[in-house]
C-alpha cells in the first residue's frame, strides 16, 4: 500500500508563487521546490550572491523545519547558479549550513532563474 504525499507550508519561508507547494513529505522522504532569496513576505533580498545565498538557506532551513527535518538529515541538493564564477562564494556560504555533512550535490549553470536572483537551490531529505 502505498504512502500518502503531503503539502509542507511554512509561513516562515516565503509561499509558493505558482501551482506548486515549499515541498512536499512521502513517508519519511522530503523534496524541497527550489527555494530563492525571497524574504518570507514575499520580497527580494538587495544585494549580491552572499546576501540571496544566505536567504535561500534560511528558507530551506524554515521548510525541513517544518516537515521536521534539518540540513544535516539532506540527502541532496541541487544549486542553480545564474553564474558559475560565482561558486566559490556559493560554496563557502553552503559550507556553513551543512558542516562536516555532505550531502550528494549537483551544481549547474543556468540562463536565467526566477525574479533574476543569482542562486535557487532545492533539497531533498529525510526526516
Amino acid at each position: 500500500m502505498s504512502q500518502p504525499i503531503h503539502t509542507v507550508a511554512t509561513s516562515d519561508a516565503p509561499q509558493a508563487i505558482g501551482p506548486y507547494s515549499q515541498a512536499v513529505t512521502y513517508g519519511d522522504l522530503i523534496l524541497t521546490s527550489g527555494q530563492i532569496a525571497l524574504r518570507p513576505d514575499g520580497s527580494l533580498v538587495e544585494g549580491g550572491i552572499e546576501e540571496q545565498t544566505h536567504q535561500v538557506f534560511q528558507n530551506l532551513q524554515a521548510v525541513l523545519q517544518e516537515a521536521g527535518s534539518s540540513f544535516d538529515r539532506v540527502l541532496k541538493a541541487t544549486v542553480f547558479l545564474k553564474d558559475m564564477n560565482q561558486f566559490a562564494q556559493v560554496n563557502a556560504i553552503y559550507e556553513t549550513y551543512f558542516g562536516s555533512h555532505k550531502p550528494s550535490r549537483s551544481t549547474v549553470e543556468v540562463a536565467r532563474l526566477p525574479k533574476d536572483v543569482f542562486v535557487e537551490i532545492e533539497l531533498i531529505a529525510t526526516k
